[in-house]
């Protein structure tokens, strides 16, 4: 739905600046009226991502976000009113653009709006899947219980990747150390060995290719940062396409190390999150395309929507998954367990902490295996290059002996 930036004044004339979702601006302005607010000014947010760069917006963590939900769902336990709850919180969170956030969901939800309305309105902040539940919540009135089941989801969610993250943290020190290196060698150490070997032909062919090398980075230094930044963005470009992702979501599951990593972590989040949003009272298809959407995987996405559409005319989940060959068998038979015995959420959520445990063992292991690979790898680019540096050296005094 899209998101429409506005400024009113409400019947106290406090000016009000903030962000509502709806159908159209006609939609929009009809919420605003209802919650008797005088709007001056309203406009499709457009440049959103632009807009917070230039204010150096800091972007809202999953980890503040989940402490928030609890801390929310908390006070709502305790009696206290949504608002004040919000505003309170709101008052103790150092993140500027997140405060804001909150003080103005807050009015509005004093004003009348729905909170699903008010929580829609910032869609850079919570997610698709976090206003799903809030709704649900709203709806049914359970919303702490659904409060503590996104803050458990986003929990678990950031132990994953946090894991993954420590996992590729170390190659991309030691790669970036190792560039260092022969930046350095190449500006300082080749130059030097190439005085003392002068304008001899007779140097070794991989020495003369180091020494052709040096020459052009030192003289043209500046065209290899044009041309690495050009292939960046080209790389960047080719795969935020939707053509350009859906092939990297297919091979990024089946890269050699990091792919069952990748598969085992998009099969987590899928049960998590259908675990998370069958419990707090989703229809299950809605739940099943959320989920899909929240993989992580386009590719996953695209199958889970295929397979909707046959559950949707009545047909098992169980078997629709199975037909799109993506989940393994165990995720599959125990889907099918708990649509017989009516325990789908609490499977799903056993299914979720196996993989989840899974991630963090393979995760572990990777980084065991990439550690000497790496050192390996780095010794082999520089001492080969000290070889080939050496070689014309070592050919000189064995001539004159």
């Amino acid at each position: 739905m899209p998101i429409y930036k506005y400024h009113s004044v409400t019947k106290l004339g406090e000016d009000i600046d903030g962000k509502i979702s709806g159908n159209s601006e006609i939609h929009a302005m009809e919420k605003l009226r209802k919650m008797n607010y005088n709007v001056l000014k309203i406009q499709k947010a457009r440049f959103e991502k632009l807009e917070r760069f230039i204010k150096n917006e800091k972007p809202v963590k999953v980890g503040d976000l989940s402490l928030f939900s609890r801390q929310l769902a908390s006070m709502i336990g305790a009696g206290i009113p949504v608002t004040r709850a919000i505003g309170t919180i709101a008052s103790q969170i150092t993140n500027k653009s997140f405060r804001n956030a909150l003080e103005t969901i807050a009015k509005n939800v004093e004003s009348g709006m729905s909170l699903t309305d008010a929580f829609g309105g910032y869609p850079h902040i919570f997610a698709d899947l976090y206003i799903s539940l809030i709704e649900s919540g709203e709806l049914g009135g359970m919303l702490e219980e659904a409060l503590l089941r996104i803050s458990d989801q986003m929990y678990k969610d950031k132990k994953i990747k946090d894991a993954v993250t420590s996992a590729t943290f170390y190659p991309k020190i030691v790669l970036t150390f190792a560039g260092m290196i022969l930046v350095a060698m190449v500006t300082f150490l080749v130059p030097t060995f190439q005085g003392m070997t002068g304008n001899n032909e007779n140097i070794p062919l991989v020495t003369k290719i180091i020494y052709d090398f040096s020459d052009s980075f030192r003289a043209h230094w500046y065209w290899y940062i044009i041309i690495i930044i050009v292939v960046i963005v080209i790389v960047k470009s080719l795969f935020g396409s939707n053509k350009g992702q859906k092939i990297w979501d297919r091979w990024k599951i089946k890269i050699p190390l990091m792919g069952p990593i990748n598969y085992l972590t998009l099969v987590a989040r899928f049960s998590r999150t259908l675990s998370t949003l069958l419990g707090g009272g989703i229809p299950v298809v809605q739940a099943l395309t959320s989920s899909g959407d929240t993989s992580g995987n386009s590719m996953v996405a695209e199958r889970v929507r295929r397979a909707t559409i046959n559950i949707e005319q009545g047909n098992k989940i169980s078997s629709e998954l199975a037909a799109i060959d993506v989940f393994p068998n165990t995720v599959i038979h125990m889907i099918n367990i708990g649509e017989e015995t009516g325990q789908l959420p609490e499977l799903l959520d056993r299914i979720a902490l196996f993989y989840e445990d899974e991630v963090e063992t393979k995760t572990k292991g990777l980084s065991t295996i990439l550690e000497p690979l790496m050192l390996i790898g780095v010794g082999i680019v520089v001492g080969g290059m000290l070889i080939a540096l050496y070689m014309p050296i070592f050919t000189a005094v064995s001539t004159q002996m």
